[in-house]
């Protein structure tokens, strides 16, 4: 008998929703404290995960989730690339 293999899930800070992390695209903050997208999500730093669809990041970007969630300032660098990775992969 075949055990199906758990998928593992993450929660949007945007929405609170719990998606499969294929749905979500990680943003991260290093020790040095840089931020940056990672879409492989294996990165190290403290993480925080959006939806990937362009509402919710505009949403992240006006409600200035990130910038408290990890603790510094994000770039509008940041957001145009979460833009730019979701519109490539729509």
């Amino acid at each position: 008998m075949a055990t199906k293999r758990k998928i593992p899930e993450r929660k949007c800070v945007v929405t609170g929703e719990m998606r499969p992390k294929k749905e979500l695209i990680r943003i991260v903050r290093n020790k040095d404290g840089e931020v940056f997208v990672d879409p492989t999500g294996k990165k190290n730093g403290r993480g925080a995960y959006v939806t990937k669809t362009l509402e919710v990041i505009e949403k992240a970007e006006q409600s200035n989730i990130l910038a408290r969630t990890l603790n510094t300032e994000i770039e509008s660098t940041i957001y145009e690339e979460l833009r730019k990775l979701v519109s490539s992969e729509s």
